[in-house]
């Protein structure tokens, strides 16, 4: 069962949004703060420049593949079912770790409040967001939207209100720790920019994904970017540091000393509203995961079932809560830095993928979004993020290894034994070596993504497409012998003799030219019978001499058809003069690796489909 597609921009842009807002600026920045100093605000803006790079790389896979699981669908598809398993399992892991910091959070708020045990207030939210998502995406979204409404207003309060009472004695000595510390911290706070995965882990359930995904994430970073460095910055410049190092509520501790008793309340709701919208968003996303993993046999199958009643992954969901329960646990810090460098080595995969699709010339991978400053943007992206998990130190290596290495033992005893997919990696190595690594598969999958993605409904000319005969003809050739051909080709099909459809053709081609258009020609005849069509598609690299004094074609639709379907005679003609009018229609036609592919390029064309007697 497939999931919904009901979630808007404004969904999609609260989703990101109050993912990010939360423990990364509620609670990290008196933590960060006690590693980098006043500094802390520059490696929070580092962080969002290398989030950027994947961000940009993500939006673009989002857009060819809008499938839940987000980047474990990316990876599978483009370096193969190992990696995307470990890539997957990461990613979940990562977000529930996100998810359950931010419950820590909020649990060190209600403490204020009420007296009880922190981690019992942490698995009581735990399992209210759980059922909230069991009942339905859109529900949990809607929520979603009133508390970053609310969030967001209140931190620009914060901002307004704390500018003026900055002082600059605070921000002094502003790197006491180096610049190493720098680029260190800026790794641990990159938790903050989790949020953005959150997004591509629902697009499923997107609607107009292509336009919508890109813009809710860029706008998302962008707003959530300058929140960041303006709110440490004056918490940085109203705190001392002997205050601020360590704070596990900096934020609320900052409007206490220019806003009052008040101030404090009213930043302790915005942090306790924050932690809400992460919790909620991080237990939608990484229940998506499983589910993306389950459907394709990596994990038990009832992980990738989607219930009948409410239409949402309530296994993976209920998983999910439970891995977030017990991750209530765990230190803080660690909690941080685990969630942090997955994040960064996700983006890592993101660049690495959008690198491998384009240069696996798959006609298939087709985003409505594509990342600017290819490659140089992904390789700088790459090396900057490895750099900076370096500088975090041999920690980060033993928490990605020990991950990778669970991940890898879940594919080797249970995913291997399931069906192999191909991946764009084998595409890039055909280019150089074995034409047998690739069965076409991908391609078709991508087809199946993109008809899912833009709402194509196959109709009766799509199957006279897909059953087509395809003609793909290396050499110059003459009209006599181009149309014996095609004659030869389509007279079973349409029921007639090869003599007869060949005198129809030259007939018709004498009557009055069918090139149409420079490197375009549509030869089309009526036939006597009863209830016969066919359509040939005929791609010529040298070009056909069809008509005296035109210059060759390369690009030949042969329609035939009996009386009786003049109807479908005449849709199929402004469905082929729709397919031949795309911008990169003729550039997708040459480049075609075979004959599917040169179906493949019609069948995904813009263009109106049919109604009533003529749709299939």
């Amino acid at each position: 069962m497939k999931l919904k597609r009901n979630l808007g921009l404004v969904h999609v842009f609260s989703i990101a949004t109050g993912a990010m807002i939360s423990s990364g600026l509620f609670v990290l920045p008196g933590l960060a703060h006690a590693r980098a100093g006043p500094a802390v605000v520059v490696s929070y803006f580092l962080a969002g420049l290398l989030a950027a790079t994947g961000l940009l790389s993500m939006a673009e896979l989002t857009t060819a593949m809008p499938k839940a699981g987000a980047d474990y669908f990316f990876v599978s598809r483009s370096m193969g079912v190992a990696v995307g398993t470990i890539a997957g399992l990461l990613t979940w892991f990562s977000l529930s770790l996100k998810s359950a910091f931010a419950l820590v959070g909020l649990a060190a708020f209600a403490q204020f409040v009420l007296p009880v045990d922190p981690r019992l207030v942490g698995a009581v939210f735990c399992v209210f967001f759980v059922g909230m998502n069991v009942i339905g995406a859109r529900e949990a979204a809607r929520l979603q939207v009133g508390l970053v409404c609310a969030l967001l207003i209140l931190m620009a309060v914060y901002v307004f209100r704390g500018l003026p009472a900055v002082d600059m004695q605070n921000l002094q000595p502003f790197a006491p720790r180096g610049v190493r510390a720098i680029f260190a911290t800026a790794g641990f706070v990159f938790v903050s920019y989790g949020g953005l995965l959150k997004v591509a882990s629902i697009a499923e359930e997107v609607k107009n994904p292509g336009r919508v995904i890109p813009f809710a994430m860029i706008m998302s970073l962008v707003i959530t970017g300058v929140a960041y460095v303006l709110i440490v910055f004056v918490t940085s410049g109203v705190l001392s540091s002997e205050v601020l190092d360590g704070s596990l509520t900096p934020i609320s501790d900052g409007a206490a000393v220019f806003m009052g008793a008040g101030g404090r309340t009213a930043l302790s709701i915005a942090a306790i509203l924050a932690f809400l919208t992460t919790a909620n968003g991080g237990i939608m996303a990484a229940s998506r995961y499983l589910l993306a993993l389950g459907r394709d046999g990596l994990v038990p199958e009832p992980l990738g079932r989607v219930g009948a009643r409410f239409g949402t992954p309530h296994v993976s969901l209920m998983v999910t809560g439970g891995l977030v329960a017990a991750a209530l646990l765990v230190r803080l810090d660690a909690l941080v830095q685990a969630a942090s460098v997955v994040f960064m080595m996700t983006y890592v995969l993101a660049n690495v993928a959008v690198i491998v699709l384009r240069e696996s010339g798959l006609q298939n991978y087709r985003p409505r979004f594509h990342a600017p400053g290819y490659p140089w943007m992904q390789i700088a992206g790459i090396v900057g993020i490895l750099f900076v998990v370096l500088e975090m130190g041999e920690g980060s290596f033993a928490t990605v290894t020990l991950l990778a290495v669970a991940g890898f033992c879940v594919y080797w005893f249970y995913g291997r034994t399931r069906p192999n997919r191909e991946s764009a990696l084998l595409h890039v190595i055909h280019r150089i070596a074995s034409k047998e690594l690739v069965t076409g598969s991908l391609e078709e999958e991508l087809k199946d993504v993109i008809r899912e993605r833009d709402g194509i409904v196959r109709d009766r000319f799509d199957r006279l497409i897909e059953d087509s005969v395809v003609l793909d003809i290396e050499d110059a050739m003459g009209a006599e012998d181009f149309l014996r051909l095609v004659a030869d080709e389509l007279a079973p099909q349409v029921g007639t003799s090869p003599a007869a459809l060949l005198e129809a053709l030259l007939a018709r081609e004498r009557e009055s030219s069918t090139v149409l258009a420079p490197g375009l020609a549509i030869p089309h005849v009526v036939i006597k019978g009863e209830g016969a069509f066919g359509i040939l598609l005929a791609r010529s690299r040298e070009g056909i001499a069809l008509s005296e004094g035109k210059s060759p074609v390369h690009v030949i639709f042969v329609l035939v058809g009996t009386g009786d379907e003049r109807s479908l005679h005449l849709w199929a003609l402004s469905a082929i003069a729709q397919v031949v009018q795309g911008a990169d229609f003729k550039e997708r036609w040459m480049s075609a690796k075979n004959e599917q592919a040169l179906r493949d390029v019609v069948l995904l064309a813009d263009r109106r489909r049919m109604w009533g007697r003529l749709a299939d």
